[in-house]
């Protein structure tokens, strides 16, 4: 009998297509991973789970995900990827099994100030297609009703060759778009206050201009005093009326100053296209300050904040116009686009419903279409990202989830986790890093990673089922089932700041008065209006201090020690120790190494291919020129003392040589915060999520402060860390401050002194104080939402 016979009555062989299901990965040393191996199986949920810093996203977004999206665009032409983002090949020995990988992050939209909720989810696009077919009076094509595009008309004679010779032809052309000319499709004008951009009883010599960046010293100086349009000696306050038109708002103009060609522009236009038209969140902080203090936005008089023009707001369907319908919430909208019935658009009504469907679906039916991008928290980014994958027909895709439950209140929670499921059901691998129990407790595989964090991190400590994780008796393991009790007693207020007629968002004209001295914690459902709230009346006032969702801005040169000013302590001690100067131990001034300029490493730029980075043979990485490290500071040279982590840090700069009283107050807080275990100069880039927040927790508890506003502390914190959190919460508060906590996590809740619980639902069925009082109050009368799932958490 041949071997094919004798293998058919055995039954069918496996297919060789079907032994690929499972993704493997070998030797992946990314960041922090000690050669990592695991198996993940295909079509499955997998969590990975472990500490803030553990490696978790290491493993599957820098190394996965990273390397599914570097294998697919190298399918495009050389042409097309030279326009695409260069990624290098993760440090990893084998991957094998990989699948088209759709990533789902946690990073912020897009601060563009013209980004909306409608922009970024083509939900916009839709409804501008559909007002140009069946909106009256007709206006004109789909652009007529796009913000972003300005009316223009011209023309004029236009040389072309024609048949080998030159030809001149009149030519018109007529653009019809719908942005509002006032405010240029913002929304909102600017008014600048001069008083704040110079002072007038100094002349330009006399450093009249308080603009950040405007000194005399450099090319502006060079500029202003060689234009000629105005005497730069002479008091701003004694120019004619025409000289300070030129100073604020002469048109560009090309100038010669000592023989060089420069273009000079008027104060205002310049600062408008430099500051103004930049999202404020992404500007340095002291440019932010100047902005808020020299500029006053309003909504725009001629749109009323519609960013759109008159003609666009004049066409409608069945009485609602283009802005009528993006101001709308999406649960309304969608009930009025399914009550539309035109069987000549019907393709784009039905795409059109199930975008806004899905927005009901993920849970975000509260938000409007008109709403800014760069204004949603990260799970509500997360989340809207989610849309257009939502009923998606791929199958046997991996989508890369990172802490899709982050600012979902525990009735949300089961939503998101029924998603994912619906996802994994379609034939997909779903890999999905996590902290939440109700989250994990989903997974048909668990990856947990450990067992601390930092360089006591990045192995695989349990590799399994749920159950199998909590009998393992690792980190997570222990703390999968923890449940913190209700406080047997609560700190009783030492006054109170009052909220009268809050109405930002969807508040409906709150009074609140929320206790001062004591742990408050404010929740409610996502979209309740707890963020309006609390950022709208509170956060602005004196002495309150606000730690919020905003991402830390940093490049691959900025680490721990610059961010919280942590280094310039340590330059001016290792100055005054060796009698130099502090800018020798900057590896970004004096100090840097020649050869690759203080970054340690040398890089290789290959066009379309992927860039080589070379640790720097001369400063063998180490960022600074030879004789800097010749210079100690109680035996240690500036670069080891970069390489320490804040827990080895503390003890050096507390006592002997070394003690500098400064350095070692920051970090205390670092390590409060739970980050004994970072170096000191570990590059900001390389930092999780939840690391990133902590770490803007630290810097912002030294400053001077009655009051302090936290927004979801818990974002990217392990079972184990919260109990950290809470105990650092009880510090501030038992060292005289008041703590007002934005949060969803129950063991925060169950913690606090006093709850304010808003609600009942979302968007305009929210914006309501539902609930005031004590935990255990809300835990035995269970009067809202909240209130249920805190009861079920606590046990009672």
């Amino acid at each position: 009998m041949t071997k094919a016979a004798r293998k058919n009555t055995q039954g069918p062989a496996t297919h060789a297509a079907d032994s690929h299901d499972r993704i493997r990965v070998h030797g992946a040393r990314e960041n922090n991973l000690k050669d990592v191996s695991v198996e993940l199986p295909k079509r499955r949920l997998t969590v990975f789970t472990g500490v803030s810093g553990s490696g978790k996203s290491s493993l599957v977004f820098g190394t996965i995900a990273a390397e599914s999206q570097r294998l697919i665009n190298e399918t495009y032409s050389a042409f097309v990827q030279g326009f695409m983002p260069t990624l290098s090949r993760p440090e990893v020995d084998v991957l094998d099994g990989l699948t088209t990988a759709i990533i789902v992050d946690q990073e912020r939209m897009g601060a563009n100030p013209r980004s909306t909720v409608g922009t970024a989810t083509d939900a916009n696009a839709m409804l501008r297609i559909l007002f140009s077919r069946l909106g009256e009076p007709h206006i004109g094509s789909p652009q007529a009703f796009s913000f972003n595009v300005a009316s223009i008309s011209g023309a004029g004679a236009v040389t072309m060759e024609r048949g080998g010779r030159t030809v001149k032809e009149r030519r018109s052309f007529n653009i019809t778009g719908g942005m509002c000319l006032r405010c240029e499709g913002m929304g909102r004008v600017s008014d600048i206050d001069l008083a704040q951009l110079y002072d007038e009883t100094k002349s330009l010599n006399e450093g009249a201009l308080t603009i950040p960046g405007y000194s005399m010293d450099g090319w502006y100086g060079r500029i202003f005093t060689g234009c000629g349009f105005f005497d730069p000696d002479k008091p701003i306050r004694k120019y004619t009326k025409r000289e300070l038109n030129d100073l604020l708002y002469k048109e560009p103009t090309k100038i010669k100053v000592d023989g060089i060609n420069l273009t000079y522009e008027g104060l205002i236009p310049k600062i408008q296209k430099s500051m103004l038209s930049k999202d404020k969140e992404a500007l340095q902080p002291h440019i932010r300050a100047f902005v808020e203090r020299a500029v006053t936005f309003a909504t725009c008089p001629e749109c009323d904040g519609t960013r759109l023009s008159a003609e666009a707001r004049s066409s409608k369907i069945n009485g609602i116009s283009i802005a009528d319908a993006c101001a709308m919430q999406i649960s309304d909208l969608a009930e009025w686009v399914k009550g539309l019935d035109e069987p000549s658009v019907a393709p784009l009504l039905e795409s059109l419903r199930h975008t806004l469907d899905s927005f009901v679906e993920i849970g975000l039916g509260y938000l409007s279409l008109d709403r800014p991008s760069g204004t949603l928290s990260g799970g509500e980014a997360q989340r809207t990202k989610m849309i257009r994958h939502l009923g998606s027909s791929l199958t046997d895709v991996t989508y890369v989830f990172d802490e899709p439950t982050i600012g979902l209140h525990p009735h949300d929670i089961q939503r998101m986790n029924n998603l994912l499921l619906q996802l994994r059901d379609k034939g997909n691998t779903v890999l999905v890093v996590e902290h939440k129990p109700e989250a994990i407790a989903i997974a048909d595989h668990v990856v947990d990673l450990g067992p601390g964090a930092g360089t006591e991190g990045g192995e695989v400590v349990f590799e399994g089922t749920v159950e199998g994780l909590r009998a393992s008796g690792t980190l997570t393991g222990r703390h999968l089932d923890d449940r913190a009790a209700l406080k047997p007693s609560v700190r009783e207020p030492s006054g109170k700041l009052e909220v009268r007629g809050a109405n930002k968002h969807n508040l409906r004209d709150v009074d609140v008065d929320i206790p001062l001295g004591v742990l408050v914690v404010v929740t409610g459902v996502a979209g309740s209006g707890k963020s309006s709230l609390i950022h709208g009346s509170v956060s602005g006032r004196d002495g309150v201090v606000t730690v919020d969702q905003g991402a830390i801005k940093g490049s691959r040169r900025s680490n721990p020690a610059t961010y919280t000013g942590l280094l310039e302590p340590i330059r001016k001690a290792f100055a005054k120790a060796n009698g130099v100067k502090p800018a020798l131990f900057s590896a970004n001034s004096e100090g840097a190494c020649p050869a690759c300029n203080g970054a340690g490493v040398i890089y290789t730029d290959l066009a379309m291919m992927a860039g080589v980075a070379t640790t720097c043979e001369e400063c063998e990485g180490k960022r600074f020129q030879a004789e800097v490290l010749e210079y100690k500071l109680g035996g240690r040279d500036i670069s080891e003392v970069l390489a320490m982590p804040v827990s080895e840090a503390l003890p050096f700069f507390a006592d002997g040589e070394s003690k500098v009283p400064a350095a070692h107050k920051i970090l205390t807080h670092l390590a409060d915060v739970g980050l004994g275990y970072l170096t000191l100069g570990q590059p900001l880039t390389t930092l999780s999520g939840g690391e990133r927040q902590r770490l803007k927790l630290a810097t912002h508890m030294g400053e001077k402060g009655g009051v302090y506003v936290l927004d979801e502390p818990t974002t990217g914190l392990h079972l184990a860390d919260v109990e950290q959190l809470l105990a650092l919460l009880d510090r501030l508060v038992d060292a005289g401050k008041s703590v007002i906590v934005i949060e969803h996590h129950q063991a925060v809740m169950a913690h606090a002194d006093w709850i304010i619980d808003l609600g009942p639902g979302a968007g305009h069925d929210g914006g309501q104080i539902v609930f005031e009082g004590t935990p255990g109050e809300l835990v035995a009368k269970r009067p809202t939402l909240t209130g249920e799932h805190l009861a079920e958490y606590v046990g009672s």
